[in-house]
């Protein structure tokens, strides 16, 4: 049965942090706050724990989840080949909704499902959220919610979607909506893996920070 816990109490934060790295390391899903949905998070060096992630979503392995990092360089270790650019939006936009997929270490020992060689990575402005990533390391995190369904803005819609599929929950209130962003809009994903090679930067989906944010950042030469 799922335990919840109200991470707006300092009681129930510390037993809920301890609950949720004790559950992640025995490969079990734990939803959390981040800065723009609410999560659900697996120990991204956990095949299994990413299948079940995936399952409970009901996606796919041609749906492979991001990875939530604690800081810059966490990304050094987990991602190759990065070019200028991206260390500039990552100076802009960390902690923050942005999302860059490069080219993966291949000494990597993980499987997140059928990435063709990359990791989409974010630092999230969370304080729950980086807090368990400096506990336990890289989480495998995608929105709390049934594939079709909205993200979840807050714990009881998240908890609603996916039951006892989930071990803990972390309350941490209700997601705050961004000005001129719609609710349950996620991070915006670019894909860098093409700068290495002379091509352009790619907005894969529209998120909470605007293509012309992106755009002022790396150039609008640059942007696709």
């Amino acid at each position: 049965m799922a335990s919840r816990y109200d991470c707006t109490d300092p009681d129930g934060l510390l037993t809920g942090m301890r609950l949720a790295r004790a559950a992640l390391g025995r490969g079990e899903l734990v939803v959390v706050p981040t800065d723009t949905v609410y999560g659900l998070a697996a120990d991204a060096f956990s095949a299994s724990a990413v299948q079940r992630l995936l399952d409970a979503k009901g996606r796919t392995r041609q749906s492979p989840p991001p990875v939530l990092i604690p800081g810059p360089p966490t990304l050094e270790a987990l991602a190759t080949e990065i070019p200028q650019q991206v260390r500039d939006l990552v100076d802009e936009f960390w902690p923050g909704g942005l999302t860059v997929i490069l080219r993966a270490q291949p000494s990597l020992d993980w499987d997140l499902g059928e990435t063709r060689g990359t990791v989409a990575l974010r630092m999230p402005d969370s304080r729950i959220a980086l807090e368990l990533l400096q506990e336990v390391g890289p989480l495998a995190v995608s929105s709390a919610n049934s594939t079709g369904d909205p993200a979840a803005m807050d714990v009881d819609r998240a908890e609603a979607m996916l039951g006892d599929s989930v071990s803990v929950y972390l309350d941490g209130g209700p997601i705050a909506v961004r000005d001129g962003v719609a609710a349950s809009t996620g991070s915006t994903i670019v894909d860098a893996t093409g700068l290495s090679t002379g091509g352009k930067l790619t907005i894969v989906r529209h998120g909470v920070i605007p293509d012309d944010e992106i755009a002022r950042v790396v150039g609008a030469d640059l942007l696709t």
